[in-house]
Formats: C-alpha cells, structure tokens, sequence
C-alpha cells in the first residue's frame, strides 16, 4: 500500500534560487505572468492550504519512496499558479503532485490588510507501505 503525506512549507523560491534572508528575497520578484510576488517575511502573514487533493498514483507496483518538491505562487484570489518541480523524484509522480497542487485552493497571503500573490514550496512525500 502506499501512503503519502502533504506538507505545505512556506519557504520562499525565487526565480534566482535564493532563500529569504538572502538579499535576493529583499524586494518583490515577479512570476513567470510579470504579476508581482511578494516574498515572505516581516509585515506578510503566509498564505494556507484550505483544500487539498491528494495526488493519484500514477503506476501500480509503485516502489519509489521520497519526497517532490512543488514550487507554487498563490494568487491574491488564493489560486496555485506557476507551479514547478523544484526536487523530482520521478517523472510520472512528480507530474501527479504537480496536478494534484494545481487543485489546491488557498486562503492568500496578506501584506498591509490586503491579499497578496507569494512563492511558496510544498513538499509532498511518498512512502511505499
């Protein structure tokens, strides 16, 4: 049997690579549309997943245990957009997490009162049971 367990880590991945605190994650960057994202730090509080999907599993015999990281920007509207495989793990179970992200919906972040478009990455593990 396989099981999988869905982490949503706020962690910010910017197009250049870097990690906040690191100079790059000082200013707004903009996402692959040119709309505005907003790092997370001081003054914006984090969007939060408030539906999930789980991901379907692509194979049986699926023997493969790890984890997929999935690099998403979450609009002001709270939807997945952007989203790219920022760890794989397999071609077919990257693509299933992938998918099962982008019918994720989100309360958005919030900077000054109002809703804001972030990066956020989301780690989704598999384990074969």
């Amino acid at each position: 049997m396989v099981r999988f367990w869905l982490v949503l880590s706020l962690i910010l991945v910017g197009s250049s690579g870097f990690a906040p605190g690191s100079g790059a994650a000082l200013y707004a960057m903009q996402n692959a549309a040119g709309d505005e994202v907003v790092p997370i730090g001081p003054g914006v509080v984090p969007p939060r997943v408030t539906r999930q999907v789980q991901p379907e599993h692509p194979a049986k015999g699926f023997k493969i245990s790890g984890a997929v990281l999935i690099s998403v920007v979450v609009t002001p509207e709270g939807a997945p957009k952007d989203v790219k495989v920022v760890k794989s793990l397999e071609k077919e179970i990257d693509q299933s997490a992938m998918d099962a992200v982008m019918k994720w919906q989100f309360a958005p972040a919030m900077k000054d009162g109002k809703p804001v478009a972030t990066r956020v990455t989301v780690e989704i593990r598999f384990h074969d049971m």
